[in-house]
């Protein structure tokens, strides 16, 4: 036999190598574990059901607005930095509609800074008012609120130091209600008038009231930063498609009705305030245009008196076609730098020389600026008298130029500020979707069954893989025990167990011997062949006793040692079955008989031989009961009464079957096994490993007992292997 690096025998599996997968074996242990599976894969699934339904719906509400590139009536400032070539930014826009001036707005004009809460049963009861059902009769005068049962709240205000705390109104009737904050009355109110609270740091005012009496509602007045971040967590702006002058808005809210008049107060407060905003910018103009005016007027004024006067005093001197040309270009250069200085005059309000637009409009001007430069040294190789003509009637057309240009604009900035719409557009109003866009009832069962079903997978091969028990006799064999028995799970045994725990007589009891009971069943077949291999070992053994012990409690042991027993003794033999459990033994109840009066009264003096052997139906068989319960089992073993006991009865009976306690539970087992012949072990199929079998083995070696064999016990045929196995936890006291 291979051993470990501790010394210790390795038994081999029954398969060639232990690192192969048995595909075969998995689906045998799923099939086996189908109930289970399909059980724990229901519980998920009808968790994900619930789910499904007891979850608030979400709804989702959607707008689309349009950033157009100019307003329809444009700023005539504009026209001067047109060239510029400036678009809107939607990244802007989308700030803008995100930000605190807007939602504000739109928390204050449909008060969502006030948050009112129905007081609902627990878990179901936002279903039950979901699915419109009206208050039933038991829940008269109950605290809570059924479908259509509402308040609604015309105005609630309260200090700073109130805000965020949560008030609970408690109907009264119709027309009159009760406030209350932590538990404290704090008044009485009436619908459709202000009631103030708390010296005037709470005004409430119910404008409408459907709840019957004794229903309640939780109040609570958020802080208006706080009800602009709830509203920005469910606002979501992005462009549509894309398209970058196109924004889609959407907004959840589990009120279908409030999410689609908050979109629809936060589109029309957006448009407003970019309405506002152009109005603002050509009143700016305007004031501009306006307060330029007169200045220019007078320079116009002032060149056109220069002109007139030199003319007079050099006698109306004329410009050649040549001179009129450089003219007309040079003012044509002045006009531009002028138009540019009053756009540079109006954009210096708003930005730095380092912005974009203010230096393109610098660079613009410089440029200008060396134009005329060069037609001024063109200017000054003429003859002096067209220097100071040209020059002269250049300030009076270019300051004529900027003055009607600037008369236009007035009008037009005018025409502007009454008419302003700004350069956004609603393409389509806020609407809510029918239907809620969570939860998504289909995925959450789908996904909760996938899981579910996943996990109960795991479960069963983890716990298969991790507890696996003896499932053939060629595991036991593969240690060098030869197996006497393969012993067939009884049906009719289960019945006779089942029985005898509705009775009360503890879990581990069994009532009537199956042999009796059942003669054909495959069980008392299968300990039938057993007595005909224990004639066999026992012929090498010194005497006629026969122990039956095992690892563990539950496998069986007293139903093999009893049932053993009756059948030898149908076979003309005498026996004498002993219960040497003297802590928990059973096999009393099994031949209907009482417990004491039993081994341990006769190891203890107590009574005689004769006194504690009992009679059973069949002559051939006599009993010994375990006795009552001593404080000292092992010691009563290990004294020289119990040697004696057993020197006399293997005289006077031709087998002695004794049931002892598990091996690995207490030493009684090594204490009776040092003084009988012949020791068996039973071992339950699936149940004990086969590293338990082994430790049972060498602790009987270490003990002075010499284990004969094995019978494997409760054998069931199962998918996982050609017997099948399982897994279960035991205890013994």
């Amino acid at each position: 036999m291979p051993e470990d690096s501790k010394g210790q025998v390795v038994s081999p599996q029954p398969s060639a190598s232990s690192d192969d997968i048995d595909l075969g074996r998995l689906v045998g242990l799923l099939v086996d574990h189908k109930w289970t599976i399909a059980g724990i894969t229901g519980v998920f699934a009808a968790a994900g059901v619930a789910h499904a339904l007891l979850a608030t719906p979400i709804y989702s509400s959607d707008a689309m607005v349009q950033i157009e590139d100019k307003s329809p009536i444009s700023n005539p400032l504009q026209d001067l930095t047109g060239y510029l070539g400036q678009t809107p930014s939607s990244d802007a826009e989308m700030q803008i509609i995100q930000s605190r001036l807007v939602l504000g707005q739109a928390v204050n004009a449909e008060a969502l800074d006030v948050v009112v809460t129905p007081h609902r049963w627990p878990v179901i009861g936002d279903f039950l008012a979901r699915m419109n059902v009206e208050r039933p009769f038991f829940a008269e005068g109950g605290s809570s609120v059924w479908a259509s049962e509402r308040v609604a709240i015309a105005m609630f205000q309260v200090d700073s130091q109130y805000q965020g705390r949560n008030f609970t109104l408690t109907v009264e009737d119709e027309g009159r209600f009760r406030l209350s904050l932590d538990g404290e009355d704090l008044g009485e109110g009436i619908v459709g008038e202000n009631a103030q609270f708390l010296d005037g740091a709470v005004t409430l005012r119910i404008s409408e009231n459907s709840a019957p009496p004794g229903a309640e509602f939780d109040l609570v007045k958020r802080s208006e930063l706080s009800a602009i971040n709830s509203v920005r967590s469910s606002l979501t702006v992005a462009p549509a498609g894309r398209s970058v002058n196109v924004l889609s808005l959407t907004y959840t809210d589990p009120d279908r009705e409030r999410g689609r008049r908050t979109l629809e107060a936060i589109t029309q407060v957006y448009l407003q305030q970019n309405i506002q905003r152009s109005s603002a910018e050509a009143e700016q103009s305007l004031q501009f245009l306006q307060e330029q005016l007169p200045q220019v007027r007078e320079e116009l004024t002032a060149a056109e008196e220069k002109l007139n006067t030199y003319r007079i005093q050099q006698d109306s001197v004329d410009l050649p076609m040549e001179t009129q040309s450089v003219l007309t270009r040079l003012v044509n250069i002045d006009s531009q730098i002028n138009q540019l200085e009053f756009a540079e005059a109006d954009i210096s309000r708003r930005f730095t020389p380092s912005h974009p637009t203010y230096a393109a409009l610098l660079q613009k001007k410089q440029q200008l600026q060396q134009e005329r430069g060069n037609l001024n040294r063109e200017i000054n190789a003429l003859p002096e008298t067209q220097q100071q003509i040209l020059r002269l009637q250049r300030d009076v057309e270019v300051n004529q130029q900027v003055y009607v240009q600037m008369l236009n604009r007035v009008q037009e900035t005018n025409i502007i500020r009454a008419s302003t719409v700004g350069n956004v557009r609603i393409i389509d109003n806020a609407v809510s979707q029918p239907g809620p866009i969570s939860p998504q009832k289909g995925l959450i069962v789908a996904i909760s069954t996938i899981v579910g079903l996943l996990l109960a997978l795991c479960y069963v091969l983890v716990r298969s893989f991790f507890n696996r028990g003896i499932e053939s006799p060629d595991q036991i064999e593969a240690i060098n025990l030869p197996v006497y028995a393969t012993v067939p799970l009884s049906e009719e045994q289960l019945k006779l167990t089942r029985r005898v725990k509705s009775s009360s007589k503890g879990p581990s009891a069994f009532s009537g011997l199956l042999a009796l009971h059942n003669p054909s069943d495959l069980s008392i077949e299968a300990i039938r062949g057993l007595r005909t291999s224990l004639h066999f070992a026992m012929l090498e053994s010194d005497d006629n006793v026969l122990m039956i012990t095992g690892p563990s409690p539950g496998i069986g042991k007293s139903f093999i040692a009893a049932n053993l027993a009756e059948i030898c003794a149908q076979g003309e033999q005498k026996v004498l079955l002993i219960d040497a459990d003297m802590r928990k033994g059973h096999i009393h109840d099994a031949l209907q008989l009482k417990a004491h009066g039993g081994l341990s009264d006769y190891l203890s003096g107590q009574s005689m031989l004769t006194e504690v052997i009992k009679k059973t139906a069949n002559e051939k068989l006599d009993v010994i009961t375990r006795g009552s319960a001593p404080p000292n089992p092992a010691e009563l073993l290990m004294g020289s009464r119990f040697t004696a006991f057993l020197k006399e009865v293997k005289e006077q009976y031709d087998l002695v079957i004794i049931d002892t306690p598990p091996v690995l539970a207490v030493t009684d087992a090594l204490i009776v096994g040092r003084q009988v012949g012949t020791t068996m072990t039973v071992v339950r199929f699936a149940y004990n490993p086969i590293r338990e079998l082994e430790q049972m083995r060498r602790k009987l070696e270490n003990g002075g007992v010499n284990l004969k064999g094995a019978i494997l016990n409760a054998v069931e045929r199962k998918a996982a292997t050609s017997y099948g196995y399982g897994y279960y936890n035991y205890s013994y006291k």
